[in-house]
Formats: C-alpha cells, structure tokens, sequence
C-alpha cells in the first residue's frame, strides 16, 4: 500500500504504457458509440488531413487517469478530471500498435486531504496531453 504521508510536491507516480491497435480502436468504438470513422477507416482519416487512423480522445484520456487509479487503488478518489488534446496518437494498421506512456507528477498537495496530480502521455516522443489535471482525495 502506499504512504501518503510523505507525499511531496514533484512526487512522480508509476508509469503505465499501452500499446493501441486498429483491433482495439473498432473494439472501443462499438462499446463507445462513437463510430467516427477517422478512428477505423485509413481513407476518411487522410481525406481529412491526418495522417492515419487516430486513437479516440476519451480513449487516450481514459488510459491516462489509469496512473492515478492504479496508485491510489481507487478510482472513486478521483473527483476531478480535466484534459486538453494537443496531438492525435496515431494507430498505423500493424499488429503491434503503437506505444503510448503515460505518467503523472504530484503538483499540489492541498490542506483538505487532496492532490493534484499532473499527467503526461507520449507517444513517438511527443506529448499528446495538455493541461492533464486530476484532483483526487487521499485515503485516510
């Protein structure tokens, strides 16, 4: 379990990376229902300017507060979760996907039993997140 107790400003939580396929893509967009098809189809993704298939954003948002709930052990502590899209994660259709990390850092430990925690995702050596913010109320 962890120590909250000695949580510091700058703290950096465990990392967790993913890999996202074209298989998971479709997976997440039936139990979604968001069918857009720039996250399937290749074509409609280049007609319209990117450069391949692109993961979902809530997608990639999800997968990120992952970090906090897997440190704290507790996804109800989250109560507050903000991200701003910056760069799509691009899902070339191979087997392997592509690598996303995702991380967090300690940016404020409030009087009233809350952090703020600061994530990152990067994928092909980009930052993909801005402005990833989650408050989460610590265990007592």
């Amino acid at each position: 379990m962890t120590d909250f107790s000695t949580l510091a400003v700058g703290d950096e939580l465990p990392s967790v990376e993913k890999f996202f396929t074209r298989e998971q893509l479709v997976a997440y967009a039936h139990a979604s229902g968001d069918m857009n098809p720039i996250h399937q189809d290749e074509v409609v993704a280049k007609s319209v300017g990117l450069p391949d298939v692109i993961a979902h954003g809530m997608l990639t948002m999800g997968a990120a507060i992952q970090v906090v709930t897997d440190w704290v052990k507790d996804p109800t502590a989250v109560i507050d979760y903000s991200v701003r899209m910056t760069r799509p994660v691009v899902v070339p259709n191979t087997a392997e996907g592509v690598l996303v990390t995702f991380g967090g850092k300690v940016a404020a430990v409030n009087d009233d039993g809350t952090v703020r925690v600061d994530l990152s995702a990067v994928f092909a050596e980009q930052t993909v997140l801005g402005q990833a913010r989650a408050l989460v109320r610590l265990p007592q």
